[in-house]
């Protein structure tokens, strides 16, 4: 599969690759469109590693507070300080990143499914590179960082700051178009807001780096089973605890094993910078709390534009409206709301939704 000839990024790995009929791509992706190539050999045919050259896609929905504006600057920064990120090269003022030879983490185990020792491992020395990375040698951040301007080490702000951004951006400015599907699927008008009052009890601990979307799909284990960290988009300078929280809420970790990742994250970002994890089980659960209601703003937001997309296939549809349910499931005591509906009645509310859009 192949972008429109038109497309700059396609046009830049055209002229870029050694070949276009060695151009793969695009990669699956939702906030990129990426090709991976190899750049034309010194001596002649292709170089034997592959390069990822790659633009953000227009026209999608962003439910995550930026902190850096520049991905590529970031991730340039990190060299000599975390081991697992790729490489970046320039050719011809063009940023491109080391294509990983390999898997995904997801293709080695689904959420729900424990993660292997060797893996752990990385995970957990990455958790430590990453409090251990100086402020100093990071790029500037955005004018308004995702910390919400909160003092280093006030980690009450930072979280409340992110909470605000979610109840702002994601679900107020979206209520004129999906408030009624919200309303169908029993999400409550003020949930978010209550966890804002429950931050102000957070230890202080000293910010550091954080990747800030670490899943299954972020990691790349090649060939020698070692385990690369990609898309660093969502990286913010915070609270380490946040981190943590966000990686045990996408990765799905069974319960003895989450524990013992958490376990592990204290000694890893003790050791790093003592102080880290100061009242971390105190205020983990708050976190946890925040990224299950926000997860339930922006899965029923995707699930509804999923459905509005042409028409629509019910295998998919009953599916996705599976997966809703879970989501407003474990969302609810964080947002204080109802029951989720069954999947018969997510459907119809998606279906209904699909019918009404702009």
């Amino acid at each position: 599969m192949t972008a429109e000839p038109s497309a700059r990024v396609w046009q830049q790995a055209v002229r870029l690759s050694a070949g276009e009929a060695l151009i793969e791509g695009p990669l699956k992706g939702y906030h990129h469109e990426t090709y991976a190539f190899p750049l034309p050999h010194p001596a002649g045919g292709a170089g034997t590693v592959r390069w990822k050259c790659r633009e953000p896609r227009e026209g999608i929905l962003r439910f995550d507070r930026r902190s850096f504006p520049s991905e590529g600057a970031l991730v340039r920064a990190l060299a000599g300080h975390v081991s697992s990120v790729p490489e970046i090269i320039v050719v011809d003022d063009i940023g491109l990143q080391r294509f990983i030879e390999g898997s995904t983490l997801a293709l080695h185990g689904r959420p729900g499914t424990a993660v292997e020792e060797a893996h752990v491992a990385q995970i957990e020395r990455l958790f430590r590179e990453l409090a251990a990375v100086p402020p100093e040698a990071l790029p500037p951040e955005e004018p308004a960082p995702a910390s919400g301007g909160a003092d280093d080490g006030d980690c009450g702000a930072f979280a409340e700051g992110l909470i605000r951004f979610t109840e702002e951006f994601v679900h107020r400015a979206h209520r004129p178009v999906y408030g009624r599907l919200f309303q169908e699927l029993g999400v409550p008008e003020e949930g978010l807001l209550r966890l804002a009052e429950r931050t102000r009890s957070f230890s202080r601990r000293p910010f550091c780096l954080l990747h800030g979307d670490l899943h299954r799909e972020n990691f790349i284990v090649d060939g020698e089973g070692r385990l690369w960290t990609i898309d660093w988009e969502l990286a913010m300078y915070g609270d380490p605890l946040y981190d943590l929280a966000t990686h045990l809420h996408l990765m799905g970790y069974p319960a003895q094993q989450e524990a013992e990742v958490a376990r592990r994250w204290r000694d890893a970002v003790e050791q790093a910078r003592p102080g880290s994890s100061r009242g971390w089980r105190k205020d983990l659960p708050h976190l946890l709390r925040y990224k299950r209601a926000q997860s339930v703003y922006t899965d029923v937001i995707r699930a509804a534009l999923g459905v509005a997309r042409g028409d629509i296939d019910w295998r998919a549809l009953q599916a996705t409206s599976h997966k809703l349910r879970s989501v407003l499931a474990r969302g609810r005591s964080a947002l204080g709301s109802a029951p989720p509906p069954d999947v018969p009645r997510i459907m119809t509310a998606l279906v209904s939704f699909s019918v009404s859009a702009p």
